[in-house]
Order: structure tokens, then C-alpha cells, then sequence
């Protein structure tokens, strides 16, 4: 086998399935990483710019509209990105609202496949109760966590870096290297680089371990 790092090709995602609890999302995969946010933050346009095809994961001017985990597969095997339901939109049934997080946080505690969590938040409205119960939940389990700040053009560069730098200092007091930051617009095209090549880095690091693995086991030349 050669040395080369296999490549992750963004542009070749597809969608996979769609759950409406644990028990319907598809066997555990080689590693996922999960995108997560209130309603209304951008979490499907950056998935979308992140893979440019702006159909792959559902956008409207109605907040909430989705409403079940969303799994989408790279072009390599068992490796996924996940879109879960937008959180908090207040049109939505309290019922449903309950059900949505109940089967979020049953994904979240149970999903053997996920090895991160994409924060979306918008740069403008930081560390709402939903982004607060997220970043909790990474500092006690230990989850890797990467904090999008959307609708980084709605601000001039002044504020959007005074807004990152102080989000950033907060949360590595509280995750310390487990955690990374980035501003990022899905009108402007910014910070899809980097978020490439932060998400690469999490879900190829697996694709390392399994071979590293299968080579002292002799399994692999």
C-alpha cells in the first residue's frame, strides 16, 4: 500500500439516510462528524458550501426545517458527515421539540461512530442556552469539538476577530485542546478551507489508527 494520505473529497458526498431516533440511523461507521446548531445559524449552508452542492443538506428562510438526523456519506467508506436537527425554533410543537432532543442527546451519548461535533454558531449571537448545553456535554465527555462562526460577512473584520479570539479564550479554559475555532461565511465562500482540512484531520486521524492497526497485525503490506 502506498504512503499517501487518502484524500477527502468533499464534492463527492452523498446522502446516505435520514433517522428519526437511534435505532433507525445506519450501523455505526468508521467515524463521523456531526453538525450541530440553533435554528437559523447556517448549519445547512455550511454543510452545503463545505461539499458545493447547495441541494445536499435542505435549506430554507424557515427556520427548523430540519427535523431528523441526516447522514451523508465521503468518498471514502465509513467515513460520514452528520447533519443533526436545528435546535429552537419556536413554531415548532413542544412535543416535537422534546422528541427532537431526545433522540439528539440518545445519539450523542450513544453513537460509536462520532468522533466530533461542528458547532454552528452565528458570529452576531454566541453561546446560547443550546450552544452552552453542547460545549457542556463535549467538556464532560471529551469530544472533540469545533466551533463554526457563521455569517462572518455580516460583520467587518474588527468585531468578527474580537468576537473569535474571545469565544476562544473562553472555551480552551474550559477544553483546553479539544476544541478549535473559526470564522466562517457561507455568502463570501470564507473559511471553507480551513474547514476542510480541520474535518480531514479528525476523520482521516481514524483511517491512520485502523491501518497502523492492521499493520502490526501484519494484515496489511
Amino acid at each position: 500500500m502506498s504512503g499517501d494520505r487518502p484524500i477527502i473529497q468533499f464534492n463527492q458526498a452523498r446522502y446516505a439516510t435520514s433517522a428519526d431516533k437511534l435505532s433507525q440511523c445506519p450501523a455505526d461507521s468508521l467515524a463521523e462528524v456531526a453538525f450541530a446548531g440553533r435554528s437559523n445559524a447556517g448549519k445547512s449552508s455550511a454543510i452545503n458550501t463545505l461539499t458545493q452542492n447547495g441541494k445536499l443538506a435542505r435549506t430554507s428562510k424557515t427556520p427548523g426545517r430540519t427535523q431528523l438526523i441526516n447522514f451523508f456519506d465521503l468518498n471514502l467508506p465509513g467515513l460520514r458527515l452528520v447533519d443533526l436537527p436545528g435546535y429552537g425554533y419556536a413554531k415548532v410543537p413542544v412535543a416535537m421539540k422534546t422528541h427532537w432532543q431526545q433522540h439528539l442527546d440518545t445519539y450523542l451519548q450513544k453513537r460509536d461512530a462520532l468522533r466530533a461535533v461542528v458547532l454552528v454558531m452565528d458570529i452576531r449571537h454566541p453561546m446560547k442556552e443550546f450552544d452552552e448545553m453542547m460545549v457542556s456535554w463535549c467538556q464532560k465527555t471529551g469530544m472533540r469539538l469545533h466551533v463554526l462562526l457563521t455569517k462572518a460577512d455580516k460583520l467587518t473584520r474588527g468585531p468578527a476577530q474580537s468576537t473569535l479570539l474571545q469565544l476562544r479564550a473562553q472555551l480552551q479554559k474550559r477544553l483546553g485542546d479539544r476544541v478549535t475555532l473559526q470564522t466562517f461565511s457561507s455568502l463570501k465562500n470564507q473559511g471553507v478551507e480551513e474547514l476542510r482540512a480541520i474535518i480531514s484531520d479528525i476523520l482521516l486521524a481514524e483511517l491512520d489508527s485502523l491501518n497502523a492497526d492492521e499493520r502490526a497485525d501484519g494484515t496489511l503490506e
